[in-house]
């Protein structure tokens, strides 16, 4: 997957500029692939992102929830759940979306598994990155200024969410040749569950225990939850850790790697044949 074939004696610097090329090109081809223009697909996204917080902000209101918000500002409890959510479960659906190994696009020399799964991985991360910017600088123009205690922390969970997804669905992907039923209806399953699982509409702190346990195996929640404390002076998570969405991401990517690995070396045609 890592292989670096160097038919023209380059060194290491000059592989590693045309790893960082192939994969920059395969970052724009992913951005463009939803709309031949870029904005367009940042636009589309922004739109969706958008949509979300309203739809929940609308909800909580109705409901008489807001009661049960963090002291502070109630949209940036909203969106600090919406925008970790939506990075996490886009980066599933691209990197389990991205060109495998029976690929045409493997056809070409320098193209590989590995660049295919990074591109999609970065070009996911870019679309919901500068969708996050643009809806926060917006609100922070045309409404009230937006502030954050840490924002290194919550640019740094932000990333957390989306290295998690990315990790999921890199194992999604190394199973998808040899179940791709199951792996669709899973990864449908996955992000369905995920708009309650992941724990954004509620505060862990204020969770009793047996509700407790139905959210903390889920590393977004922990994600989510360690965010808010980041952007929030007054809120102090004890119930989720850094630690534990860290380390379920790098398993899923070490089992990920090597399921991708296996796959690789038995591909067939005939895959995207049974698609």
């Amino acid at each position: 997957m890592f292989e670096q074939h160097n038919p023209n004696g380059r060194g290491r610097a000059g592989s590693a500029t045309a790893l960082l090329e192939l994969v920059y090109h395969g970052i724009v081809r992913n951005v463009r692939k939803a709309h031949g223009n870029p904005l367009m697909s940042i636009a589309v996204n922004v739109l969706q992102t958008v949509i979300f917080v309203l739809a929940f902000y609308i909800m909580f209101s109705v409901l008489g929830l807001r009661g049960m918000k963090i002291r502070g500002d109630f949209l940036i409890f909203i969106m600090s759940g919406i925008f970790l959510f939506m990075t996490h479960v886009k980066a599933l659906g691209a990197v389990l979306g991205s060109e495998g190994p029976a690929s045409p696009m493997m056809q070409h020399a320098p193209m590989n598994t590995a660049v295919a799964i990074l591109s999609s991985a970065l070009a996911s991360l870019y679309i919901q990155f500068l969708s996050a910017v643009l809806v926060l600088f917006v609100y922070h123009v045309a409404f009230t200024p937006v502030t954050f205690h840490d924002p290194v922390g919550v640019v740094a969970m932000f990333l957390l969410a989306w290295f998690t997804g990315a990790a999921a669905g890199l194992v999604l992907l190394a199973l998808k040749p040899w179940f791709p039923t199951f792996v669709s209806i899973f990864a449908m399953v996955y992000q369905r569950a995920n708009m309650i699982a992941s724990g954004k509409m509620f505060v862990a702190n204020m969770m009793p225990g047996y509700m407790l346990v139905m959210f903390d195996w889920n590393p977004l929640f922990h994600a989510i939850d360690q965010a808010r404390g980041f952007a929030f002076a007054n809120y102090f998570p004890r119930n989720s850790s850094i630690e534990y969405p860290l380390t379920v991401g790098i398993v899923l990517v070490m089992i990920g790697l090597m399921g991708e690995y296996f796959t690789r070396r038995h591909a067939s045609a005939s895959w995207y044949a049974r698609r």
